[in-house]
């Protein structure tokens, strides 16, 4: 019993040792979506600044495809060792209902950092589009149902489901269009070749305030503090309605907790930082920081949330 509980103490001294010296090398990040997104810009000033703060690279390495299966189940079957981390979104939570057949389970495969921020979304029509405002939207819908589109980054993601949630409040019939990633279907938009889209305010904006495109709501409970003169979706013609994008960190499940805490601890005063905060607060994003423990909770309550979703609609991927 003496050596058991001798090399138990010894077990844990090395665990602890090892977390004081992470990161002993470079880190990879991946992030399962393509160039251009919210994740991937924000991933990049998060994986720069704990370069700085950490003393070893944090290197961002893009996996897109297969609604972000593909990169997080790389990140899965990674060694837990601290060196491999995941920048995930309620993408995941989503899959979790809508891709049963993964082949890994979120919360048994991977472990929670913090979240990164949170960010509203904002609805916009191509300019073409013979409705100036959401109502009218609804009262195209309605009068032609499958008649208009709405673009999306892929399956599962935020900007699909917040479509899929609109649809499933305003009662309309509107036809998703999904893209490889949110610059290819902000293009489809942008030529007219989609009608509507939901994106993240802090990459929709230039174009709707360079007239581009035009905007009929932001999905947040109340009006964003970068466009304060656009309603939100429930003050324009849906009431109740509300989505968001956030994003957050997580690694392979047996990632050492002392590491875990480390880097959740890290990522945090980053976040929190005066610089960060207020430049993401000029794009419309919140700074998410969570202990490893909260940010669980808070996964397994958005897996329950969009898992109702996906249930009442009957959603399915192709």
């Amino acid at each position: 019993m003496f050596r058991s509980a001798a090399t138990f103490a010894l077990a844990l001294t090395s665990v602890a040792t090892s977390a004081q010296n992470y990161p002993a090398h470079p880190v990879k990040v991946v992030v399962p979506y393509a160039v251009g997104g919210s994740a991937d810009v924000y991933g990049r000033v998060l994986a720069a600044k704990l370069s700085e703060s950490m003393g070893h690279p944090f290197v961002i390495e893009n996996r897109p495809g297969g609604g972000a299966v593909i990169g997080t189940d790389a990140v899965a079957k990674a060694p837990p060792d601290g060196y491999t981390l995941l920048v995930m979104s309620n993408t995941h939570t989503v899959n979790e209902t809508l891709i049963p057949k993964k082949p890994y389970d979120l919360m048994r495969d991977l472990a929670p950092i913090t979240g990164i921020n949170s960010q509203d979304l904002m609805l916009v029509a191509a300019p073409g589009l013979k409705a100036g405002n959401l109502r009218e939207v609804i009262a195209l819908a309605k009068k032609e149902p499958g008649k208009l589109n709405y673009a999306s980054s892929g399956p599962g993601t935020p900007y699909h489901m917040a479509g899929e949630l609109f649809k499933y409040m305003a009662g309309v019939d509107i036809v998703h269009v999904p893209h490889k990633g949110s610059d290819q279907a902000r293009t489809a938009v942008l030529g007219g070749q989609v009608e509507l889209m939901f994106d993240a305010i802090s990459t929709i904006v230039s174009q709707v305030r360079a007239g581009k495109l035009k905007a009929l709501g932001t999905t947040g409970k109340t009006r964003s503090s970068v466009t304060p003169d656009i309603p939100t979706l429930a003050e324009a013609g849906v009431p109740g309605y509300e989505a968001t994008i956030w994003l957050g960190l997580m690694a392979p499940a047996a990632t050492p907790k002392p590491i875990l805490e480390r880097l959740s601890n890290e990522v945090r005063k980053v976040i929190n930082a005066p610089d960060v905060k207020d430049n993401w607060a000029r794009q419309g994003a919140v700074p998410m920081a969570m202990a490893p423990e909260e940010f669980g909770k808070f996964v397994r309550e958005d897996i329950g949330k969009w898992g109702k979703l996906v249930k009442d609609t009957g959603m399915k991927v192709d």
